[in-house]
């Protein structure tokens, strides 16, 4: 995660920028441009000393024989660019979490609109060096969720176009040094589209016609798109929106064995490059590759639940030309039920929880969704 990373580069712009007189005045110069020359600060009496990583030590307040000014104020300021960038690691492994989307690629009847309001709650914990003073790190997010699909006809084959539009508060939280700290922001997150097509197995039929389907193997392909349109703020290291373009290709597998259907989606998530990244650094990313499986058992009332389950890895992140050891490898385990009320509207309830994670925020999440159905028809 961003927090294992760039957090080095994170210390040395909240050094230099938002106490550059203070650190030349004792001494220090000129601080290294981050990923060039990284080093870590140290102070002794009266001076700041840069010395290499490998030979240096903390900078914190219980270091004996530290002139006391100089190292509260080390610590402050190498604390509060740590806590940031760990809220800043957060965002993005909450956004593309890869969300477990069971039934994605099952037939649904041509010329139907679905409305989508809903509510996601997340949290999560963060973590840090051990080294460091830093407790009890989490994260918490939630906000309402609004959205559309279309059911479409594409060459005689199902397909559909979903847009969906969060709204995100966000809270950090950590025990910095004994003392409680807080950040919060909120913010629209990045709008997402995609456009998916069902070409083998989901022929686009009329809701009378659907009444006779019976699904066996279906194939299909989605392609995602998330635009740069949320909350952003470059002289801020805490935002809801990334500032980037990303483009998410899938290929989904659905086969119906009676009553229970079992899905496979694999999928790649590639990132646009941010160029405006904290104050004009550079930040890119490599590609997210995905594998998604569920576990659907439909119930003859037309309720339905499924056991979800998603790997993702990759993702390793670039700032400012120096590639960094944060190559994502996480698993997450989920249900979800969906209720029908009635002949327009559905209720969804869904969870899923972190079970391993290598880097990344490790985080809950559980949400609902209600949805209304026009148009097909009578």
């Amino acid at each position: 995660m961003l927090v294992d990373t760039i957090r080095w580069s994170l210390v040395y712009v909240l050094l230099e920028y938002l106490q550059p007189g203070y650190y030349r005045l004792a001494g220090a110069g000129k601080l290294p441009a981050p990923g060039k020359d990284l080093l870590y600060f140290s102070y002794e009496p009266g001076t700041l000393l840069r010395r290499p990583l490998s030979v240096a030590t903390p900078c914190w307040p219980e270091r004996p024989g530290q002139h006391p000014r100089a190292s509260r104020e080390c610590a402050r300021f190498v604390t509060l660019a740590w806590l940031v960038a760990s809220a800043v690691a957060a965002v993005p492994a909450v956004a593309y979490g890869q969300s477990l989307e069971p039934r994605a690629y099952s037939n649904i009847p041509a010329g139907l609109n679905y409305a989508l309001a809903g509510y996601i709650y997340t949290q999560g914990s963060v973590g840090t060096d051990a080294s460091l003073p830093i407790k009890d790190f989490t994260v918490r997010t939630n906000g309402p969720v609004v959205g559309y699909v279309r059911t479409l006809d594409v060459w005689g084959q199902s397909a559909k176009l979903d847009l969906i539009v969060p709204f995100v508060w966000l809270s950090a939280k950590a025990t910095v040094a004994g003392q409680g700290r807080e950040r919060e922001v909120s913010g629209f997150a990045d709008p997402r589209v995609r456009f998916s097509l069902n070409f083998y197995g989901a022929p686009a039929l009329s809701l009378e016609q659907f009444a006779h389907y019976k699904q066996d193997l279906i194939i299909g392909t989605s392609l995602q798109v998330s635009a740069p349109g949320g909350q952003y703020d470059s002289d801020k290291l805490v935002n809801i929106g990334t500032n980037r373009w990303s483009f998410k290709p899938e290929f989904g597998i659905s086969k119906a064995l009676g009553p229970l259907t079992v899905e496979l989606v694999p999928s790649v998530t590639l990132f646009t490059d941010n160029n405006n990244f904290f104050g004009g650094q550079h930040l890119a990313q490599d590609p997210l590759y995905a594998v998604q499986g569920h576990l659907v058992y439909y119930f003859d009332f037309g309720a339905w639940v499924a056991l979800n389950s998603t790997y993702y890895t990759g993702g390793r992140t670039t700032v400012n030309d120096v590639q960094n050891d944060d190559r994502q490898e996480n698993v997450r385990l989920g249900i979800t039920v969906a209720l029908p009320l009635g002949r327009h509207f559905s209720l969804r309830l869904y969870g899923s929880s972190g079970v391993y994670t290598r880097t990344g925020t490790n985080f809950d999440a559980a949400g609902l969704a209600l949805t209304y159905r026009w148009g097909g028809g009578p």
